[in-house]
């Protein structure tokens, strides 16, 4: 009897002594980072069959378990992982409002004191000094232009420096899940027990992998977890982890991109397979906001250049020439020599295919863009924010598709010219089958943008005047000035036009009701005493009032232009006028509205996204809270343990106590 009593008795303490150290081991860890609180699993020993019936022999520990909740992890893990992308993204999207939206360092000031220095120029045309004040204006905003896309640039280097950290930090996690989970097999296959304290490690290398990327789990049989990103792709399997890299793209070599490595293979991921954590956020950040803003602030600078050198070749300048003549300057603002529109040749291409921006055949265009579009009295051009892709399939064949809306945008076989969306490129050679070619219109635009080195030294070049003039002429048949009341308006020139060699006099036949001496088109031409517009050689006129018999009015060159300002009045009305994002129906916003657009978008989005951050934030709040009740260590109730175990403990020991004492009673009746 005395013997059963030890052996109990001493199962009591055992097991006892396991829940002191167990208790014991939730309160030193009840601030570890994903700790989940222990308990240990009890259980009786077999009974020992007798006469009498079964007697019991005591207890055992036969587990000590972790009380965890796979699914509250779960949902800890999907909040965590999203929030930490909203976060990322907000962090970066703030540093694009705060420098776009800067009442001194945004582009609207800029643009506000360029219009500023046309007006004066319109206002005093023969003044050198109004002229250099037009010209410092100009420089003011290309040094804008270039300091805000120089601060973009710096974003994109960074977003390749953090994109190469966290993909260093992702590799870091699987390497340890790995060899973590090669002891967690290790441990189990010894003991036939759960590791607790290894799989608490392994879930907070999870939680952490998850702050930086998406990923999903599985539980393999031998109790290792294989870890995948993406839609699958496998970055740990077992006890093996494989190795993601951050290089340049194929499709753009300054755009770092994520790949998984497979010895010396490499598969470059697509963005958007990459889902969540600051690694999406960072990409999300780049493809949603910082291209858009980069392109949008391209595509003013671009449009700004293209619109003023247009008109400015429709004008003339102070020494008196007009495009044509070899002195004349006919482009206010140049890009630097680099590929304006930047195309860019996928590395993976196996074909020979080339492709070129359009040469420019008119004056004031650029290589690439097509000419400035005048619809409606005013140039305006089609370009918008936007990268293109061209692809080659067989035979030749090619589409050009819009990268942020996915639109075709053109399409074609073989060699010869593309146009789209205000650019213009020319294929030189055909790509094999599968070959792709990025089209970047307005991405570095803003970089390159300068005014004309000329014009800069010599203001004169400026050419604020019109290149052709009118006036009243004398009677044809009394030799005396016009007797009618007719009058002309001053000319207007549209691209194309010719310059008249000498005075072009249009007589007024009031039989017949009609003007001649056109020097091209239908003459004589029918006038309607409400007032006629005319055209010709692209030189464009009204003339209005009833005018005499044999009353003249002439069209000639300006050759006393001096003060003249008929040009550079209609570049200061390029200022409030639609320039931009024009279809055949004409430009359908300004500069300032496109900019200020943009302005807009990024505002709302870093609110959008600062929103939602906040909310991401406090449904993970919520989940932990949740886990922590459940899984967490109640320092209150480890406290209440201690003494259950203690007193249990002591209970036990009592056992021996009394077995010791009924031992000596029997020993003492043998003596």
């Amino acid at each position: 009897m005395s013997t059963g009593i030890f052996s109990v008795g001493i199962t009591g303490m055992h097991a006892a002594q396991i829940g002191l150290l167990t208790t014991e081991h939730n309160i030193t860890n009840a601030n570890t980072p994903g700790y989940n609180r222990q308990r240990i699993g009890q259980t009786t020993n077999i009974a020992l069959q007798t006469g009498a019936g079964f007697i019991g022999q005591g207890t055992r520990v036969q587990t000590v378990a972790r009380i965890y909740n796979e699914f509250l992890q779960s949902q800890i893990n999907t909040s965590q992982t999203t929030a930490s992308e909203l976060n990322t993204y907000a962090s970066q999207i703030k540093q694009i409002d705060n420098l776009l939206a800067d009442v001194n360092a945004g582009l609207s000031p800029s643009l506000q004191e360029f219009f500023k220095g046309v007006q004066q120029m319109a206002t005093s045309p023969a003044s050198i000094p109004a002229r250099q004040a037009f010209i410092s204006s100009a420089q003011a905003l290309t040094t804008r232009f270039q300091t805000l896309e120089a601060r973009l640039t710096e974003m994109y280097q960074g977003v390749n420096e953090q994109v190469t950290s966290t993909v260093s930090l992702i590799n870091s996690y699987a390497e340890q899940i790995a060899k973590i989970n090669e002891r967690i097999v290790i441990a189990q296959a010894g003991a036939n027990q759960p590791p607790n304290d290894l799989l608490d490690e392994r879930d907070r290398l999870i939680t952490e992998l998850n702050k930086e990327v998406k990923v999903s789990t599985v539980t393999e049989s031998d109790g290792s977890l294989s870890v995948f990103i993406g839609t699958g792709q496998q970055l740990v399997v077992g006890q093996r982890a494989n190795q993601l890299d951050a290089r340049p793209s194929a499709a753009d070599g300054e755009r770092f991109t994520v790949g998984l490595t497979n010895g010396a293979a490499y598969q470059e991921l697509p963005e958007s397979l990459i889902t969540g954590g600051n690694l999406a956020g960072y990409l999300r950040f780049r493809s949603e906001t910082l291209d858009k803003a980069a392109n949008s602030l391209g595509s003013v600078a671009a449009s700004v250049a293209s619109v003023f050198n247009a008109q400015q070749s429709l004008g003339q300048d102070l020494l008196g020439q007009t495009v044509g003549d070899a002195g004349f300057a006919d482009k206010i603002f140049l890009f630097d020599s680099v590929n304006v529109p930047k195309i860019i040749t996928n590395t993976l291409n196996t074909g020979a295919g080339a492709i070129i921006p359009t040469p420019a055949t008119q004056p004031g265009q650029t290589d690439g863009y097509l000419a400035a579009a005048m619809t409606g009295g005013n140039f305006n051009t089609q370009l918008r924010a936007a990268d293109y892709e061209l692809a080659f399939t067989a035979g030749g064949n090619y589409t050009v598709k819009r990268l942020t809306d996915g639109v075709q945008v053109a399409s074609g076989t073989g060699v010869g010219t593309v146009a789209f969306d205000g650019v213009s490129i020319d294929i030189t050679a055909v790509g094999a089958n599968g070959d792709k070619f990025t089209i970047q219109p307005t991405r570095e635009v803003a970089r390159n943008l300068r005014v004309n080195p000329l014009i800069s030294a010599d203001g004169r070049l400026l050419a604020a005047a019109a290149p052709v003039n009118s006036s009243v002429g004398l009677n044809a048949g009394t030799g005396l000035p016009n007797s009618g009341n007719g009058a002309i308006s001053a000319p207007s020139v549209a691209p194309g036009y010719t310059l008249p060699a000498g005075p072009i006099q249009l007589t007024y036949n009031a039989v017949t009701q009609e003007f001649s001496g056109f020097p091209s088109g239908p003459d004589p031409r029918a006038y309607s005493p409400s007032g006629t517009s005319f055209t010709f050689d692209g030189i464009s006129f009204t003339i209005t009032g009833t005018p005499a018999n044999g009353d003249r009015f002439v069209i000639d060159a300006n050759t006393s232009g001096v003060a003249d300002s008929r040009n550079a009045v209609l570049m200061g009305k390029l200022q409030t006028q639609n320039t931009m994002l024009a279809d055949a129906s004409g430009g359908k916003a300004s500069f300032q509205g496109v900019y200020a657009q943009m302005v807009s978008e990024v505002g709302n989005k870093t609110r959008e996204i600062q929103v939602t951050a906040a909310a991401q934030v406090s449904l993970l709040e919520q989940a932990q809270a949740a886990r922590d009740a459940q899984s967490g260590v109640n320092l209150d109730e480890e406290a209440a343990n201690l003494l259950r175990y203690q007193y249990a403990y002591q209970a036990a020991a009592k056992m021996l106590e009394v077995g010791t004492r009924l031992f000596d009673t029997v020993l003492s009746i043998g003596s």
